[in-house]
């Protein structure tokens, strides 16, 4: 059980952090004053952590050898929705569709999301899977670089070399698909959704600003809730449905309206030193959107707009990329 460094990405940004691998996961650690050890890329695994105290206690003993951490979080997967462990915990705001069918999903929809379907398929949208192959990766780019700011701030891909793109896009290429949207021979948009047991996560879903009339993230999430029905998916998930403290937002009105529902799901946290007990008791390990109240949380957002506009030039109206922070 030796420690080692492993490069993830965070925030679009690829980093090097400690990590050890325990019971067949693989834990890395990040932070700076409160060093939180978690299941690497636990949001896309097909299985979750089957025995934490033994991760625990061999934590606990590597802090005595160079991989420290102040705290442990590891969360439960659908469908386990009842706390199991006895630790300290918190709930995950989860977006996710309970899938039985295609047409279920379908018919619950509300009218105008029926029908941006369809009218991507009659402004001439074709949505198919595909390969990650070299035409795909130079699309991918042309969409990252086609504005600085989505949804009203600084967009993480924007400038992303071919490399990085192919790095970030090769992940769990045994179980997930790419979903592609095309307007003739053009990329205007495409999702990639991993495979996890029975349920499925959206871990992508981009579309150029320049063809939101053809509404082709719609089209795309209709033909990944397909796909879903065809490998007996029971939960098709899309990120978190609420941040923290975060009231309404665009991302949750469009999730709102493609059928995603708020799923709550315990995550624990287990302080490893004194200094995890008192960040814990400090609410330290939770970011600003769970700490600040809803009418800070919008008073931040509305200034960060108010200073966005002043840079017109570099502001279109962006695809529903998961943007969750301030």
């Amino acid at each position: 059980m030796e420690g080692y460094s492993l490069e993830i990405s965070v925030s679009g940004k690829w980093v090097t952090v400690p990590a050890l691998d325990i019971s067949g996961k693989t834990v890395v650690v990040t932070g700076r004053w409160i060093k939180v050890a978690a299941i690497h890329d636990d949001e896309w695994l097909d299985s979750e952590l089957e025995d934490p105290e033994s991760c625990i206690r061999k934590l606990k003993e590597r802090g005595s050898h160079g991989l420290r951490a102040d705290i442990f979080t590891f969360a439960q997967k659908l469908p386990a929705t009842r706390p199991q462990h006895p630790y300290p915990m918190a709930w995950d705001s989860i977006a996710a569709i309970r899938l039985s069918s295609f047409t279920g999903w379908w018919e619950k929809l509300p009218q105008e999301t029926r029908k941006n379907v369809r009218r991507a398929t009659r402004r001439g949208v074709v949505v198919r899977i595909q390969e990650l192959d070299d035409k795909l990766i130079r699309g991918i780019v042309e969409i990252n670089n086609e504005s600085p700011m989505r949804q009203g701030r600084p967009f993480a891909h924007y400038g992303e070399s071919y490399d990085e793109v192919k790095k970030d896009y090769s992940s769990f290429s045994d179980r997930s698909d790419l979903i592609c949207a095309y307007c003739g021979d053009e990329l205007i948009g495409l999702s990639k959704i991993v495979y996890c047991g029975r349920a499925a996560a959206i871990m992508k879903l981009e579309s150029k600003a320049a063809h939101y009339d053809k509404r082709p993230a719609n089209a795309l999430i209709a033909k990944a809730v397909e796909c879903c029905e065809r490998k007996g998916v029971s939960y098709v998930m899309y990120g978190k449905y609420r941040y923290g403290n975060q009231k309404n937002t665009s991302l949750m009105e469009f999730k709102m309206r493609n059928g995603f529902d708020e799923i709550l799901v315990p995550r624990f946290y287990v302080p490893l030193t004194i200094k995890g007990k008192i960040g814990m008791t400090l609410k330290l390990h939770h970011d600003l959107l769970a700490i600040l109240p809803g009418s800070a949380i919008w008073l931040g957002r509305t200034i960060r707009a108010k200073c966005h506009k002043l840079r017109p030039s570099a502001v279109r109206r962006g695809s529903m990329v998961e943007q969750p922070k301030l």
